[in-house]
């Protein structure tokens, strides 16, 4: 049987989580896409990905991820941001100042491994903009094992060496970077 990987984003409208789901989904076969209603900024949205072996065929929404990223520690306690993930082995990153242990404790959740890193500000810092969707991206890879860091960078790099100026991709890599380092868990 194929390995198909699943994951879900949580972030609101601007934070870049749609960007995220899609940089993450240029591996293997893979899929990447958002989930929202009225596209304003700040509102609640979802981003999913998929990434395979082999070819997907799948095509909705993702109900039971073993991955989840949460871009914004605001939508801890207006959604169900874990629902659907196995107690066993699932994998909830949140962009946060909070611990992992605060998180398990204000989510009051049994089993999964909860992983938290401050992507905002390190996004501000790297960036000089509050979007901490490549950051985020450094987590995930670093606690997931999916993707090398080298991969990732790469990817990156070969998508928006020409969209965007030097400075702006040399900063969302550095951001990625720092990530990948400073994520904590328990």
């Amino acid at each position: 049987m194929p390995q198909m990987t699943e994951i879900r984003w949580h972030a609101r409208g601007g934070q870049g989580a749609k960007t995220g789901s899609l940089l993450l989904a240029q591996a293997k076969y893979s899929q990447g896409f958002p989930d929202y209603g009225p596209e304003r900024m700040g509102a609640p949205m979802r981003g999913f990905t998929r990434i395979s072996d082999e070819p997907i065929r799948l095509h909705c929404a993702i109900s039971e991820p073993e991955m989840v990223v949460v871009l914004d520690d605001t939508l801890l306690s207006s959604v169900d941001v874990v629902s659907g993930t196995p107690v066993d082995g699932g994998l909830i990153v949140v962009n946060t100042l909070k611990s992992a242990a605060d998180v398990r404790s204000e989510l009051k959740l049994e089993g999964r491994k909860i992983f938290t890193v401050d992507a905002t500000g390190i996004a501000i810092d790297e960036i000089g903009r509050p979007i901490p969707n490549a950051p985020m991206l450094g987590a995930l890879i670093k606690v997931s094992g999916l993707l090398s860091l080298d991969t990732v960078r790469d990817q990156i790099t070969k998508k928006f060496s020409h969209g965007f100026r030097p400075e702006v991709l040399e900063g969302n890599l550095r951001a990625i970077q720092r990530a990948y380092e400073e994520v904590v868990g328990e």
